[in-house]
């Protein structure tokens, strides 16, 4: 199982890596082959793997409540 995922958001040019273990997202560097990922991301790419379910939504408030934005 995994225990940390790697986000990207359309618009934004960062990654983030969250463990999920430790309950921590921090700001990634991409490098080697997760740079050449991001490049083709931040083209308009989508790039996704051993994750079956990703929402991106307006706040973690809208999260909790059990919300997501349409």
């Amino acid at each position: 199982m995994a225990k940390a995922v790697i986000v990207g958001i359309p618009g934004e040019a960062d990654l983030w890596l969250a463990d999920l273990g430790a309950g921590a997202v921090k700001l990634l560097n991409p490098t080697g082959d997760l740079a050449t990922a991001n490049d083709l991301r931040k083209a308009g790419g989508t790039f996704v793997k051993d994750v079956d379910l990703a929402v991106a939504v307006s706040s973690a408030q809208v999260a909790l409540s059990g919300h997501v934005d349409g």
